[in-house]
């Protein structure tokens, strides 16, 4: 029995104690799930050292210089990492990483036959005692290579004590930005060109598929936090507005964390084109394009400039809606009937007396800041005036729901005090809904 099965048998003996008669994960009470997850990690971590062990002289035994005499050929393989991958069920680069982590960690041989110390011997030891597992180590073992050119082996060695100290109880991403704030520490003169390489290397794509606009971004730090502050501050937000507004109307916002994310993107994009103080985007209006009939009848559909994807009739009317849009509408033959002018629809004293009547999302009760002031008879098709009493705040979601659904808005009373009623679809025998801060509030 070698050592390195020590643990791996002793972790095995706690599972098959752990487990006991229950038969099933389903039977065991927390504290034994608790303790049967413990003794599984301490058995695949240690069987990752076997592993890896096994791979190493696998790898030795199939070395190019062998020919036709290679281990893995004579196995019917191309290469042992291709032989490890079959026999596993995990994929070649996995089995090339385990085979690293064998030989960087295993006993070495110099030219006159002594024998020499593994490579990284402090992890080795850990590996073998199973308390970090072959991720982990092929992590640490990589990063310790790179830093070997840059700061030297007697530095590395340091690092590499350290490191292995604290990696034990650490997932794979927490290791990983371990491993990066290491390397800021070792060798603080490399942060600034790492940043010019990072900054050169950012991009974003944009292309359309199936109907929907696929982003990829890669950013730099600098201009990252940036982005993901502002996206991340979005999402708490709307979580706290669920939080705040109780379990009912909480669950009636489905949207997962992704989707929630997305929305930011768009409520971002928004504000920058409606934003009367924003002189970067050259005068970018969205431009959608729409026969004048069908906006009135509610009938055909819309095309919005730069997106392949038609959209239907209700999307438009949202968007018109919205009061972001510069939008020009034509005739059945064709001839040009306005040009349309870019502008916003309600005054911010406007927007600050919804905000006072309505809270925020007069459906819903999201913060005013997630929300936008839309006219309810339409100041286009309906020749709505912009005013209080013509005016209610949604959020992007009410809105959507709104006016896919039928509701009807009706505004009681004149001014701050007013009450706004959300009508229900025809048909559905629902009764009125009090919106704005008089479904909870009491106006004095």
């Amino acid at each position: 029995m070698t050592s390195t099965l020590d643990p791996l048998l002793e972790a095995t003996r706690l599972l098959v104690d752990v487990w006991g008669d229950a038969g099933s994960g389903a039977g065991l009470s927390r504290a034994q799930l608790v303790a049967v997850n413990d003794a599984l990690g301490v058995v695949k971590r240690t069987a990752d050292a076997v592993h890896a062990e096994v791979a190493a002289s696998i790898a030795h035994e199939s070395r190019r210089e062998l020919g036709p005499e290679s281990l893995a050929k004579q196995q019917g393989f191309r290469g042992a990492a291709q032989l490890i991958a079959t026999t596993t069920g995990a994929s070649v680069g996995d089995a090339a990483r385990l085979v690293k982590v064998g030989e960087a960690t295993a006993p070495r041989t110099n030219l006159i036959g002594e024998q020499l110390p593994a490579k990284f011997p402090a992890i080795r030891e850990a590996l073998s005692a199973g308390r970090i597992g072959a991720a982990a180590a092929s992590a640490l073992i990589g990063f310790l290579d790179r830093m070997i050119v840059k700061v030297g082996r007697t530095v590395v060695a340091e690092a590499e004590g350290l490191l292995v100290a604290k990696a034990p109880g650490l997932s794979l991403d927490e290791v990983r930005r371990m491993l990066t704030r290491m390397e800021a520490y070792l060798d603080p003169d490399g942060v600034a060109p790492r940043e010019d390489e990072a900054r050169a290397r950012a991009s974003l794509s944009m292309f359309e598929r199936d109907g929907m606009l696929h982003l990829t971004a890669v950013l730099d730090p600098e201009r990252a936090a940036a982005v993901k502050t502002a996206i991340e501050g979005y999402v708490s937000a709307q979580f706290a507005a669920r939080r705040d507004r109780g379990a009912a109307l909480a669950d009636a916002d489905r949207r997962t964390v992704g989707q929630i994310q997305a929305d930011a993107l768009v409520h971002f994009a928004e504000h920058a084109l409606t934003c009367l103080k924003n002189k970067t985007l050259n005068g970018a209006t969205v431009i959608v394009r729409v026969n004048a009939t069908d906006l009135v009848n509610g009938t055909g559909y819309g095309l919005i400039d730069g997106v392949d994807q038609p959209v239907s009739i209700h999307t438009v009317r949202r968007i018109a809606s919205s009061g972001i849009v510069q939008d020009w509408l034509c005739g059945r033959d064709g001839e040009i009937l306005h040009w349309g002018r870019q502008r916003r629809l309600f005054t911010e004293a406007q927007k600050l007396a919804l905000r006072e009547r309505d809270g925020g999302c007069a459906f819903c009760g999201l913060p005013p800041g997630m929300t936008k002031a839309h006219h309810i008879a339409w100041w286009k098709r309906d020749h709505g005036t912009t005013d209080l009493n013509n005016g209610v705040l949604l959020c992007e979601t009410c809105h959507h729901l709104i006016h896919d659904n039928n509701w009807g808005i009706q505004v009681d009373g004149t001014g701050l005090h007013a009450n706004v009623w959300f009508l229900p679809p025809p048909g559905t025998n629902s009764r009125p809904r009090l919106g704005g801060r008089a479904r909870t509030e009491h106006i004095a």
